[in-house]
């Protein structure tokens, strides 16, 4: 299993990454986990170390943050004898190497000869898997490849609700009458918790004072180092301040699973205001889904099929909006029944998506590559 050396607590790619090794290791595979770099010597050290594990199938875990956004990883089907699967989980929007001109990148994918995301990964690979059905419908359009779709899973699966809700909601300093929205993940300005802050500060001045904001996640993340990191949790904290909110806003910071999963069995809805949308790709947003909690999502362009306004999610219409969830998360407080049937529908749809199932479906996929 090739993947960054980035922590899986920096590291959504790293932290499902870590998942699947041990969901694989339950099911009897004997998996050996290869970190490496992005550099040269770090992608040459990888294929000997996997020369001499002479493994049956190389499985890359691509994401370009988690090489340090360099394109020698993208060489490993020309160095290793095994057949290699490539996982997508991050694609359409990075170019490496840059400045090479758009008709020359689509005249080289188009004879499969490599790719400008992922080099050789998916053209060259034996099997591309995709996480979501976005990143597939690209893969096909772009190179003609096309992907085995295995989804995500909870990143926190539910571990219980711990001493109970008034208790975690008394840890965290959170009222016990208060109606508490929560946020999960790692907290980044691409995924739109200014403008959730904003909509509270504008649902409790409309009279809904009992709100709660409860943000549950680290700032500090492979995508966002520690200097930028704390500028953004300073940033978030003045515009509380600001708002008036600071005692209706509670930041936790990194918690442990079984803490985050307490949280969110203690919260009432769930918000996830991705600036680029949301889709199921989130193992934030389907931990919302595995806790039974109605959610609220920011519309995706093209939308994710999974994710329908009153059945899944409430969806707010725009991105970097702050009204559009002033009114997502109003109907959502105002109307029980909508708030059962979302519920009801997420929790379906994280249902058959849970670790033994994804396991099951790479050995699958590992077993038919191995015999062609």
């Amino acid at each position: 299993m090739v993947q960054g050396r980035v922590d899986p607590g920096r590291d959504g790619v790293a932290d499902y990454t870590a998942h699947l090794v041990g969901a694989l290791r339950a099911t009897g595979a004997d998996v050996e986990p290869v970190p490496t770099g992005g550099s040269a010597p770090d992608v040459a050290r990888a294929a000997r170390r996997i020369a001499q594990l002479r493994p049956d199938v190389v499985h890359v875990q691509f994401a370009p943050s988690a090489f340090g956004f360099r394109r020698w990883p993208g060489l490993l089907p020309g160095l290793v004898r095994p057949p290699v699967v490539t996982t997508v989980h991050e694609y359409g929007w990075w170019t490496a190497p840059r400045g090479v001109p758009e008709p020359v990148w689509r005249a080289v994918e188009r004879r499969g000869l490599a790719d400008r995301e992922t080099g050789r990964l998916a053209t060259a690979a034996a099997a591309t898997v995709a996480t979501n059905a976005g990143h597939a419908a690209l893969l096909r359009a772009r190179l003609g490849v096309t992907a085995r779709l295995v989804p995500l899973a909870p990143n926190v699966p539910d571990l219980g609700a711990g001493e109970g809700r008034a208790a975690v909601r008394a840890g965290l300093g959170v009222p016990a009458d208060a109606e508490v929205v929560a946020f999960f993940g790692f907290v980044h300005p691409v995924k739109g918790v200014r403008y959730l802050i904003e909509a509270l500060a504008r649902l409790r001045g409309a009279g809904r004072d009992r709100l709660h904001l409860l943000v549950l996640g680290g700032f500090t993340s492979a995508a966002l180092p520690e200097p930028e990191a704390r500028a953004f949790r300073d940033e978030l904290t003045a515009l509380t301040h600001a708002h008036g909110l600071a005692r209706h806003v509670t930041i936790t910071g990194h918690l442990p699973a079984a803490r985050v999963s307490a949280a969110l069995h203690a919260a009432d809805v769930a918000a996830f205001p991705f600036t680029a949308g949301a889709t199921t790709k989130s193992g934030a947003l389907l931990s919302a889904f595995a806790h039974g909690l109605p959610t609220v999502v920011t519309a995706a362009d093209p939308p994710d099929p999974d994710l329908v306004d009153g059945a899944t999610v409430v969806v707010a219409p725009k991105v970097r909006d702050a009204d559009a969830l002033v009114g997502a998360l109003g109907r959502l407080l105002d109307d029980p029944g909508l708030r059962a049937r979302v519920a009801a529908g997420g929790a379906a749809l994280g249902a058959a998506r849970d670790w033994p199932r994804i396991a099951a479906a790479h050995r699958d996929l590992y077993e038919r590559v191995a015999r062609a």
